[in-house]
Protein backbone atom coordinates (compact mmCIF):
# COMPACT_ATOMS: atom_id res chain seq x y z
CA UNK A 1 0.00 0.00 0.00
CA UNK A 2 1.05 3.56 -0.65
CA UNK A 3 0.17 6.59 1.50
CA UNK A 4 0.30 10.29 0.65
CA UNK A 5 -1.51 13.35 2.02
CA UNK A 6 -3.82 11.12 4.02
CA UNK A 7 -4.78 8.98 1.02
CA UNK A 8 -4.02 5.26 0.69
CA UNK A 9 -3.86 3.18 -2.47
CA UNK A 10 -3.55 -0.47 -3.31
CA UNK A 11 -1.25 -1.67 -6.05
CA UNK A 12 -2.07 -4.64 -8.29
CA UNK A 13 -0.12 -6.35 -11.06
CA UNK A 14 -1.52 -7.08 -14.52
CA UNK A 15 0.79 -9.79 -15.80
CA UNK A 16 -0.78 -9.86 -19.26
CA UNK A 17 -0.33 -6.12 -19.82
CA UNK A 18 2.91 -6.06 -17.78
CA UNK A 19 1.83 -3.04 -15.75
CA UNK A 20 1.20 -2.07 -12.17
CA UNK A 21 -2.04 -0.27 -11.43
CA UNK A 22 -3.61 1.26 -8.38
CA UNK A 23 -6.68 2.95 -6.99
CA UNK A 24 -7.30 5.29 -4.06
CA UNK A 25 -9.12 3.59 -1.22
CA UNK A 26 -11.88 4.82 1.04
CA UNK A 27 -13.25 7.67 -1.09
CA UNK A 28 -16.43 7.91 -3.16
CA UNK A 29 -14.62 9.30 -6.21
CA UNK A 30 -12.67 6.93 -8.46
CA UNK A 31 -8.99 7.78 -8.83
CA UNK A 32 -6.73 5.29 -10.62
CA UNK A 33 -3.16 5.29 -11.90
CA UNK A 34 -0.64 2.95 -13.52
CA UNK A 35 3.04 2.45 -14.17
CA UNK A 36 5.58 -0.08 -15.34
CA UNK A 37 8.03 0.08 -12.42
CA UNK A 38 7.78 0.53 -8.66
CA UNK A 39 9.32 4.00 -8.94
CA UNK A 40 6.88 4.94 -11.71
CA UNK A 41 3.79 3.68 -9.87
CA UNK A 42 4.78 5.67 -6.77
CA UNK A 43 5.25 8.82 -8.84
CA UNK A 44 1.92 8.31 -10.60
CA UNK A 45 0.19 7.78 -7.24
CA UNK A 46 1.56 11.11 -5.94
CA UNK A 47 0.58 12.84 -9.19
CA UNK A 48 -2.91 11.35 -9.06
CA UNK A 49 -3.54 12.54 -5.50
CA UNK A 50 -2.25 16.03 -6.34
CA UNK A 51 -4.32 16.13 -9.55
CA UNK A 52 -7.43 14.98 -7.66
CA UNK A 53 -6.99 17.71 -5.04
CA UNK A 54 -6.40 20.34 -7.73
CA UNK A 55 -9.42 19.16 -9.73
CA UNK A 56 -11.69 19.39 -6.68
CA UNK A 57 -10.33 22.87 -5.94
CA UNK A 58 -11.07 24.02 -9.50
CA UNK A 59 -14.62 22.73 -9.17
CA UNK A 60 -15.00 24.55 -5.87
CA UNK A 61 -15.80 21.27 -4.12
CA UNK A 62 -13.94 19.82 -1.16
CA UNK A 63 -12.22 16.50 -1.94
CA UNK A 64 -13.35 13.31 -0.24
CA UNK A 65 -11.30 12.36 2.79
CA UNK A 66 -10.49 8.67 3.01
CA UNK A 67 -12.83 6.50 5.09
CA UNK A 68 -15.69 8.98 4.93
CA UNK A 69 -14.09 11.25 7.53
CA UNK A 70 -14.96 14.51 5.83
CA UNK A 71 -12.63 16.38 3.53
CA UNK A 72 -8.88 16.55 2.96
CA UNK A 73 -6.95 19.79 3.14
CA UNK A 74 -3.81 21.03 1.45
CA UNK A 75 -1.99 20.77 4.78
CA UNK A 76 -2.63 17.04 5.12
CA UNK A 77 0.29 14.76 5.83
CA UNK A 78 2.53 13.95 2.93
Amino acid sequence: MLKYKGYTATIEVDLDAEILYGELLGIKDIVTFEGRTVAEIKQEFYRSVDAYLKFCSRLGQPPNLPDGGGFASDGAEG
